[in-house]
């Protein structure tokens, strides 16, 4: 609607033919007409089209609030927040100067709201418009007071003379400003006690207790929640009856195969490869990174319940990037190609993300822990290479005896003296120009050689940041 077509009173509004619908009720026509007309509901979300967003599309269907339940990283709190796009664009609402409130025009809810519609005219009772991207709001559960999300007596309305008793005394909490719209909460078993039973309240009879005080507000508004399953299901962490009141639990999950993981990890880390200095990444590069999560999450050494978030993937992806591109830079090569050499950087972005298990990792440090979590996953990368392509191939110019250093800040001609014949199979394999590239060809030859070490094929030794192989 064009803002100069929008009704500014209540008389203009009813003869627009405005239809006044709860949120839940707005949201589901809302999704029917994306269902029917084809559109991505979830913009963004990778990997769930199959298994999460039909689970949503039924709960919101069906009219329910939701619990988004799974490992850290797993989407949870971006799904909450797309959830706006099921909303109208805007809606009306009475316009009263210090309502804490977006009124429903024909349905207020406050006393306020009442004796505007009961003592003036149609035509002199203001409308505004509230749009979609203010109807969300969220709160991380830590830290978070009852006024905070319920509402608390208002001690500066309280010195101004007003009644403890009256309605106008009382200062609303974010969930009954949020009526007519949506409100999450992150982390939900972390949620004092108290503020547990004031939502249970909320969810069953959509009404607000604040100090002992009575308010039947009939309150609209969807509620959502995350939650790590670990924390949810320790009990004594979620009051029985709010567990009762959701309507849906939405299982949230990591990427399903390694490919989709790549994906998002690439769409999330959001890095533009160009010039001035352009990204060449081969593929198995891309793979190890995504790899390296998948290992960690299996680890006997890494604490399941915490879960490895899909952001250990993206912030090494930009770290090996960024690597990469410093040693582009500094010896002028272009493009700039990662290689496993850069992986050593990976400490940074990497240690802050796993958790350990404290009884089966207290010999070893994370460090520790995290090197063989990167062997294994080169292990796991180049073994399929190798089923793929043949051990013998890919390995077979290093067949003779020799050492080859190498490091994140060799420059790549190091690598084509080494290396002056590249085996046809290379170019096939890695799916990149190693033949004609000297920056990719360092790339493919330190993965044959981590490959190989993993293997146990060949031995390896480190010294003054540079890593010698030698071929016995």
């Amino acid at each position: 609607m064009a803002a100069a077509d929008k009704p500014t009173n209540l008389l203009q509004l009813r003869q627009s033919g405005w239809v006044s619908k709860t949120v839940k009720q707005e949201i589901r026509d809302n999704l029917l007409r994306m269902l029917r007309q084809g559109e991505e509901l979830f913009p963004g979300v990778i990997g769930y089209e199959d298994t999460v967003i039909p689970t949503i599309n039924i709960g919101l269907l069906a009219g329910h609030d939701l619990l988004f339940l799974g490992e850290k990283g797993q989407a949870k709190s971006r799904l909450m927040r797309q959830m706006v796009r099921f909303l109208d664009e805007e809606v009306p609402y009475l316009d009263i100067p210090g309502c804490p409130v977006h009124e429903d025009p024909y349905r207020p809810i406050t006393r306020q709201g009442r004796r505007l519609l009961e003592t003036r005219p149609e035509e002199e009772i203001p409308i505004a418009w509230w749009p979609r991207s203010e109807r969300y709001a969220e709160r991380l559960a830590p830290g978070t007071k009852f006024a905070d999300v319920i509402g608390e007596i208002d001690p500066a309305k309280l010195a101004a003379g007003l009644s403890m008793s009256v309605e106008e005394s009382l200062h609303f909490g974010l969930i009954p400003r949020m009526h007519r719209g949506i409100f999450a909460v992150n982390e939900l078993p972390e949620l004092d006690e108290q503020i547990q039973v004031g939502l249970f309240n909320i969810l069953e009879e959509r009404d607000v207790q604040i100090r002992g005080y009575p308010i039947r507000f009939d309150l609209d508004v969807l509620l959502m929640f995350s939650a790590n399953p670990a924390t949810y299901n320790r009990s004594g962490k979620v009051i029985p009856q709010l567990k009762d009141r959701i309507g849906t639990i939405v299982h949230t999950h990591y990427p399903r195969d390694r490919d989709i993981g790549i994906q998002i990890m690439q769409q999330e880390a959001g890095i533009d490869l160009g010039d001035p200095y352009p990204v060449v990444i081969p593929y198995f590069m891309c793979e190890i990174i995504e790899q390296i999560s998948i290992v960690a999450r299996k680890s006997k050494y890494v604490d399941h319940q915490s879960g490895v978030s899909a952001r250990l993937s993206i912030a090494n992806y930009r770290t090996m990037v960024a690597s990469a591109r410093q040693r582009a830079v500094l010896l002028d090569e272009r493009p700039a190609v990662p290689r496993i050499s850069d992986l050593g950087h990976l400490y940074a972005s990497s240690l802050g993300k796993l958790e350990l298990d404290l009884m089966c990792s207290h010999q070893m440090s994370e460090r520790q822990v995290f090197d063989a979590i990167v062997t294994e996953a080169i292990r796991d990368v180049f073994c399929e290479y190798v089923d793929r392509h043949g051990l013998e191939e890919l390995a077979e110019v290093f067949a003779h005896g020799v050492k080859v250093e190498v490091g994140d800040m060799l420059p790549s001609s190091h690598y084509a003296k080494r290396l002056e014949r590249v085996p046809a199979v290379w170019d096939k394999a890695f799916e990149v120009n190693a033949s004609r590239e000297p920056a990719v060809r360092a790339s493919c030859v330190e993965f044959v050689l981590a490959g190989l070490y993993a293997m146990e094929r060949i031995s390896r030794c480190q010294r003054h940041g540079r890593i010698v192989y030698e071929i016995p």
